[in-house]
């Protein structure tokens, strides 16, 4: 009878090393996956704090817009001499306002600016200018005319809308585009009585404002 007693030590070895192979093999599985789990942790926390950020960041801006908003509010009012039309419009109250009454040519020429009114001649964008001028209101759109034909100024026919329905009141104009030599905006021009009127920002930045509050309650008498 053969003895096989030999073989079982060799058999037991071979088992050893297939179950150690094995064994370090899923040890290695194992680690690769929770490597790669980890990694998509890491990612996935990385990529959630960013969108935190963005989200607060908005959430910020947003919340500041509100407030600047709300800040504005109840907004000033400026009333012009009654002697030239009595021109009244409203303007956010975080603004300041320079007006100079003085002339006989020019009886309104006003800078309103955020916080601050910028000087003069520091060639600012003021966020809104109001003129009421002796020039008659077809040589005063006859100075737009170059900037008209070349296309850097677009024109449309413009109503306030408090004037709407009022008696003796003429359609004006809107420009808008390079209104002066070196600066875009935005201007309404109205003829007031045997004058000319014309209220304009000089940045779209105050848009906004220009749009919604000065130009929304804008009144004369014709």
């Amino acid at each position: 009878m053969q003895d096989d007693s030999p073989k079982k030590p060799v058999a037991l070895i071979i088992t050893v090393a297939v179950l150690g192979v094995v064994l370090v093999g899923s040890l290695a599985f194992g680690i690769w996956a929770f490597s790669g789990r980890q990694d998509y942790k890491n990612k996935s926390d990385k990529k959630s704090a960013a969108a935190v950020a963005i989200a607060k960041t908005a959430q910020a801006k947003e919340l500041q817009a509100q407030f600047d908003q709300q800040s504005k509010n109840p907004n000033k009012t400026f009333q012009g001499p009654a002697t030239y039309g009595s021109v009244s419009f409203n303007y956010p109250k975080t603004w300041s306002a320079y007006v100079d009454e003085s002339s006989a040519n020019e009886p309104i020429n006003g800078y309103f600016h955020p916080n601050q009114v910028p000087g003069i001649q520091s060639n600012s964008a003021f966020a809104l200018r109001v003129e009421l001028v002796n020039t008659p209101y077809s040589q005063v759109i006859q100075g737009f005319s170059g900037q008209i034909k070349s296309g850097k100024v677009t024109t449309e026919a413009y109503m306030p809308p408090q004037m709407n329905g009022v008696a003796n009141v003429q359609t004006g104009i809107r420009l808008e585009g390079q209104i002066q030599q070196k600066q875009q905006g935005t201007m309404v021009v109205m003829q007031v009585r045997d004058k000319t009127l014309m209220v304009y920002t000089e940045s779209s930045d105050f848009m906004g404002d220009f749009n919604n509050i000065i130009l929304a309650s804008l009144k004369y008498t014709p």
